[in-house]
This record gives structure tokens, C-alpha cells and sequence, in this order.
């Protein structure tokens, strides 16, 4: 699918846009419910760059500028393919109650269940918003127990690989107009990670 960009007058596709580099993220975008999700989204807070798309090339070059080894490199670009693609879904889905078992995480994560068995690829790309909840409910809702309820929750899961993890929500998080704040609230509820900045 092609798209024009207003500034440039430049024309281009998800292919030229995203750049795969592996068989995997070359036959993503094959799939038609996949190239779908891409192109969701309007211009909103947190995400004025609109498109799915856009989002997906911002993190991408971000993970670009991380030292990270190949293998890292590979997973953490995966997980930015497919995390937020399928939030076309969720706004399809959505009631008057959030049903948390349909929130585009979720959808995703059993989207890359059909890719791969690696564990932490689909746990990161499941949890890929959990330090920000957990640090909504202890920061914004002074819910300091439910916070930090979420936070352990997380750091069970993400056992192991909590670096893979803050990388990618770092990369995550360092895009659009979003705020900052939960990546030094994180940081420091964590200490033991390794700290780097994308600003």
C-alpha cells in the first residue's frame, strides 16, 4: 500500500518505510490483516506521527542507535514490528469497560506466538506497556500498592532478560510527544539495569 508524504510530496510504501532486514519482518508484511494494522491511527497524543507505521519506523530507528549485539538486535526489532499493529483490532473491539484480554498487546502477543517460541520475544511484546501502567497507577493515581504489584508482576516475567526489556521500552517510549517520566521512574525501581538515553 502506498502512501504519500504531505511534506516531502515523496511516495512510499511499508516496505520502503520499514526496511526489513529478515525473512520474518519480509513476510509480515505479506499478511493482509497485518499491512491493515499498519496503516490504523490518526494523529493523537502520544502519537502525533498518526500511523501505526510511523510509530513502528520511529522505534526502529532508535533501536538503530543501541549497542546491541546482532541477536538483540533482531528481537528487539521484531517486537517493534508487531506491538502496536494491532491496535486496529482493539478500537474495533472496544466497549464501555476496557476488556483487558483484548487490548492490543494481548492481540499481538498471540500474533507472534504463531512466528516464534522464544520466550522473551512474546513476553516483552505482551508486557511492552506494563512499566508504563505500573508507573500510571504509583505516579499518577498515587496507587503506590497496585503500582507496585504490576511492577513485580513484570520483573517475574521479564526474569532473566530485563535489559531486552528496558531497551525496548526505552526505544518505545522515546518517540512521538510521549512523556518521558516512566523511563527514570523504571530506572529507578531498577536499578541493576544498564542506563542509557535516546534524547
Amino acid at each position: 500500500m502506498s502512501i504519500m508524504d504531505k511534506a516531502s510530496g515523496k511516495i512510499f510504501n511499508e516496505h520502503s518505510l520499514l526496511s526489513p532486514e529478515t525473512d520474518t519482518e519480509k513476510n509480515l508484511l505479506t499478511d493482509e490483516k497485518f499491512v491493515e494494522g499498519l496503516h490504523w491511527g490518526e494523529p493523537r497524543f502520544g502519537h502525533p506521527e498518526g500511523k501505526v507505521l510511523f510509530h513502528i519506523k520511529e522505534v526502529l530507528d532508535n533501536i538503530d542507535k543501541c549497542d546491541v549485539g546482532k541477536e538483540e538486535r533482531r528481537k528487539l526489532r521484531l517486537i517493534a514490528f508487531v506491538h502496536d499493529t494491532f491496535k486496529f483490532q482493539e478500537c474495533k473491539m472496544a466497549g464501555p469497560a476496557r476488556d483487558w484480554t483484548k487490548h492490543h498487546a494481548v492481540l499481538a502477543e498471540n500474533y507472534i506466538k504463531q512466528i516464534t517460541t522464544e520466550v522473551d520475544i512474546i513476553t516483552i511484546t505482551a508486557m511492552h506497556d506494563e512499566a508504563f501502567h505500573a508507573w500510571k497507577l504509583s505516579e499518577l493515581k498515587k496507587d503506590q500498592e497496585a503500582g507496585k504489584i504490576r511492577l513485580d508482576n513484570l520483573l517475574a516475567k521479564t526474569k532473566g532478560f530485563e535489559q531486552l526489556y528496558y531497551t525496548f521500552f526505552v526505544c518505545d517510549t522515546t518517540t512521538g510527544d510521549k512523556n518521558l517520566r516512566p523511563i527514570d521512574w523504571f530506572e529507578q525501581k531498577v536499578p541493576s539495569l544498564k542506563r542509557f538515553s535516546l534524547k
